[in-house]
């Protein structure tokens, strides 16, 4: 397929489409292929905390493995840290979160299997907790402590946090800890309309790089829920769902900016933590099979 420039795509988003009209432009951007994709293990009825068999990872990564290069994992226990060694095996590139919480036991197991797992060369990237300052599990001073330790153990393997784009701004020195910048940029949970989401994570984007003083800035989170309850302008929709992947996919292209999309799977325990959205976030629902 040969993609639109950008005045095309917003008049093409912007005007009305069938869905059949939208499902096929989506097919069409699926298999152009995606840089990366976030990856949940998790079967129809499973959440965190319960086990996860390696089958299971190789089944949903056989599933993604021909629409994308790149697995992004979010934690390094129960299970999950079979993850980077399975997607290494099947040809991906991997980066690898360790979950970090309010439970300082949990979180030096995370760190040390994270450390391990890119020691053993299964993480070309790897990320020092995943939203610890939007959720305020703990502060600033004690994240730094957390990536200078596993910076202090790995020469070869770059290492970052992920938070909310605007979190790199407010923190200057978190953003210098980091060799990379992990933005995450959702302009559904800043209630935006889906006509304008196209510009607002461009926004998003510009204003991680303006924070990251040159450093390089990976987009990754983002995407939008195919139901629920909308969220201010925000409404999820089939379509919606639809035309922000088209967006995000070409316009990352075009722009040869490294994103991973979220998600690869629905998640039904999520409804605990974001609503009823939290469970329709997936390009495949949760027995595996395409939405779109």
């Amino acid at each position: 397929m040969s993609y639109r420039n950008p005045e095309q795509l917003t008049s093409l988003l912007d005007s009305p489409s069938t869905t059949e009209q939208l499902a096929a432009d989506f097919q069409n951007a699926l298999h152009q292929g995606m840089h990366g994709i976030c990856f949940s293990p998790y079967g129809p009825e499973q959440k965190p905390g319960e086990p996860i068999r390696p089958t299971q990872i190789r089944e949903r990564l056989e599933i993604v493995r021909p629409h994308t290069q790149w697995i992004r994992s979010f934690s390094c226990t129960e299970g999950n840290e079979l993850i980077p060694q399975i997607a290494k095996e099947m040809g991906f590139q991997t980066l690898v979160g360790a979950w970090l919480g309010k439970e300082p036991a949990i979180n030096r197991t995370e760190i040390e299997n994270l450390i391990q797992i890119a020691n053993e060369g299964h993480a070309d990237i790897v990320a020092v907790g995943n939203e610890v300052l939007y959720r305020k599990d703990f502060e600033e001073i004690e994240l730094l402590d957390y990536i200078r330790q596993v910076k202090s153990a790995l020469t070869d393997t770059p290492v970052g946090y992920v938070d909310a784009y605007y979190h790199f701004e407010k923190h200057p020195a978190l953003t210098e800890a980091c060799d990379v910048i992990l933005a995450n940029c959702y302009p559904f949970w800043e209630g935006c309309d889906i006509d304008y989401s196209l510009l607002y994570m461009k926004e998003m984007y510009r204003r991680a790089q303006k924070a990251a003083n040159g450093k390089k800035v990976l987009i990754t989170e983002s995407g939008w829920p195919s139901a629920g309850t909308p969220f201010g302008s925000a409404v999820p929709s089939v379509e919606h769902a639809m035309r922000y992947f088209i967006n995000a996919q070409e316009w990352a292209r075009q722009e040869e900016i490294e994103l991973f999309y979220f998600s690869s799977f629905d998640e039904a325990w999520k409804i605990d933590a974001e609503g009823d959205v939290g469970a329709y976030w997936g390009i495949w629902d949760t027995h595996g099979n395409q939405k779109f």
